[in-house]
């Protein structure tokens, strides 16, 4: 331990790598095998930990696979977000927003998509959120890219950003998800013609 290094300084890295190995094990258990047939033991045992231990970080099965779902779709975002971040221009960012909403939900080979998919009520359980949950953290994700566009003169900067933060939120779950007779929501150009038509418009527009 060195100098700077106190022993709680190395109690809460130890925990935290626990729950590293923990979520490993669960991510790969629940890719292999799925809600149901996942159990706590196999998971302590393919991190390596006695089951003692993995109840000092997870309460029960629901909070642990809990904690992976949560793990996995912060990945998805992050990686999300490093992709929206090299594209130019807000309306590009919308347009390839609607295109990685739809992978994260439309790929079946997708971990998350084939649990939600295959055990609805145990994802439901283990996630404990509904819809109600997408819009918030979906408004979140793109506060930092409605701030930018802001400053950077795209949009009026009378708007309120977390309001246009969760419009944009609800623009693009209805544009990935609902069908639709006048745009098609794999084609780029079919949604960045939506966009540019009707959502830059109105927020260039004064509030």
């Amino acid at each position: 331990m060195g100098p700077a290094q106190t022993a709680t300084d190395t109690e809460t890295d130890t925990a935290v790598s626990v729950t590293d190995r923990l979520l490993d094990a669960t991510e790969k258990l629940l890719a292999e095998h799925g809600i149901r047939a996942t159990t706590m033991q196999q998971v302590a045992e393919v991190a390596g930990v006695s089951r003692a231990w993995l109840y000092r970080h997870f309460p029960d099965k629901r909070a642990m696979v809990g904690a992976a779902i949560v793990r996995l779709t912060a990945s998805f975002w992050t990686d999300a977000r490093a992709e929206l971040s090299t594209i130019d221009g807000f309306a590009g960012r919308l347009t390839a927003g609607v295109r990685i909403g739809r992978g994260a939900y439309d790929d079946p080979g997708t971990l998350l998509l084939r649990l939600r998919t295959d055990e609805p009520d145990e994802y439901a359980a283990c996630v404990d959120v509904g819809v109600a949950a997408l819009i918030p953290d979906l408004a979140a994700f793109w506060r930092p890219f409605v701030d930018e566009a802001i400053t950077g003169g795209e949009l009026h900067s009378g708007h309120d950003p977390a309001e246009v933060a969760e419009w944009v939120a609800r623009v693009l779950i209805s544009l990935g998800t609902m069908p639709s007779a006048t745009v098609d929501a794999d084609d780029p150009v079919s949604v960045r013609r939506q966009i540019d038509r009707y959502v830059m418009p109105a927020l260039r527009s004064a509030p």
